[in-house]
């Protein structure tokens, strides 16, 4: 270009050292037109072509690519390729000046290159967030390590450029700073590893509902990423959890509740020993008027009736037979009440069972499964199921115990 346009000047009667220079500008000059043109026409031009066929097409990957301004990264590449090209014919005559302007053209390119990695890196993470399996497999902790690789590459060989050695060369100095670089990279390097485990297991993925004690964490995961986790617990506050930590140490996970049919309720009425006792006609009587225990006295009554008969016992002493009391009559109303209780599963385990008397009296325990999940509407079956249990309780003469209190200790000293 540069000889051309140097003969054309001498044709119009130029000097040989006016024509040098001035051929080197006008080629210049030149130059920056055409790498101005090819940024026109890539930015312009090919970019809205992309746009049209993107929007036509059903595709979710081409969308990402857009969204993330991959196209437009590819397309900055343009003029500092047509300025890579041309530079030596342009600046040939000053090898330092077309030197310098060469390698700030593949330096500008090899950080393009990088964006549009990073580019393409968030929208496969954007597509993959639509599949189902994301839910339980998060990738993001994978992308970042792919970024770090990225820009390291792109550091690398950017420092290649400007000393003019081998990026291998540079790689083996850098061998030699391993130590540092692993104490440097520590967390990122326990993120990763522990960000593989995590995945390859799906212990934790984003949605999840966990609970971190030891860092006093209870929410839902955000994000989970190469170095940390994100999470939003109950209050709003953010938590950012350390990766390495949900293996290094125990957490609780609720994701497994949340994919199951019911949400486990397990908690214990405690009834005083000193209300226990055999069930006498009145009791039965009364007892019979309750709709849930009508079928379940008939039978016991007719079973107990029969054992004795069968024994030959003597039923007017309560102790030389079998008899019916309050707390096992209790405990089968329970059963009944959440039998036709329209939120507790039918499917999962049903158990309410008597535990062990202690000094806290006998406890009768529940042991179901709410069919609602929510938080808040879990609780309030809870309540509700309780509420009535206690209330329910001296109907059988039963007393609910609990430990003295400053009234109950006010009330013996008045008596």
């Amino acid at each position: 270009m540069v000889d051309y346009i140097h003969a054309l000047l001498q044709s119009w009667g130029l000097t040989m050292g006016n024509t040098e220079l001035a051929a080197t500008l006008v080629a210049v000059i030149a130059l920056l037109l055409l790498a101005s043109v090819a940024n026109l026409v890539a930015r312009n031009l090919l970019l809205r072509v992309v746009k049209k066929v993107v929007s036509k097409t059903k595709g979710q990957w081409d969308d990402a690519l857009l969204q993330h301004k991959f196209f437009d990264r590819l397309a900055q590449v343009a003029p500092a390729l047509v300025i890579y090209l041309l530079i030596p014919d342009t600046l040939g005559k000053y090898v330092l000046a077309a030197e310098i302007t060469e390698k700030a053209a593949v330096l500008y390119m090899l950080f393009v290159a990088a964006l549009a990695v990073d580019s393409l890196l968030n929208a496969a993470q954007q597509v993959y967030r639509t599949l189902d399996i994301a839910k339980s497999m998060p990738i993001t902790g994978f992308l970042q390590v792919f970024k770090i690789v990225a820009y390291a590459l792109t550091l690398i060989l950017a420092i290649s450029v400007l000393l003019g050695k081998s990026p291998g060369g540079i790689l083996a100095g850098l061998g030699a700073m391993s130590a540092v670089t692993m104490l440097v990279f520590k967390d990122a390097i326990l993120g990763f590893v522990a960000g593989l485990q995590i995945s390859a297991n799906r212990m934790v993925a984003a949605g999840d509902w966990i609970e971190v004690p030891s860092y006093g964490i209870d929410g839902d995961v955000m994000a989970v990423g190469l170095t940390t986790v994100k999470i939003r617990n109950f209050d709003n506050t953010i938590s950012m959890l350390p990766t390495h930590a949900l293996i290094t140490g125990t957490f609780k996970n609720w994701r497994g509740m949340s994919e199951s049919g019911g949400r486990r309720i397990k908690r214990s009425i405690s009834l005083d020993l000193n209300s226990v006792r055999f069930c006498d006609e009145t009791m039965l009587d009364r007892f019979g008027k309750i709709s849930l225990l009508k079928e379940y006295l008939e039978r016991k009554k007719s079973d107990i009736a029969k054992h004795n008969s069968d024994l030959k016992r003597d039923p007017a002493t309560l102790i030389n037979g079998r008899h019916l009391t309050n707390l096992g009559t209790f405990r089968a109303y329970i059963e009944a009440y959440l039998h036709n209780h329209a939120e507790i599963s039918k499917d999962l385990t049903f158990l309410v069972r008597q535990m062990a008397p202690g000094e806290t009296g006998v406890p009768i325990q529940i042991y179901v499964f709410s069919t609602d999940k929510r938080w808040v509407q879990y609780e309030a079956i809870q309540a509700d199921i309780f509420d009535h249990l206690l209330s329910v309780a001296p109907e059988f003469e039963l007393r609910v115990f609990q430990s003295p209190s400053g009234a109950d200790l006010q009330a013996v000293i008045k008596s």
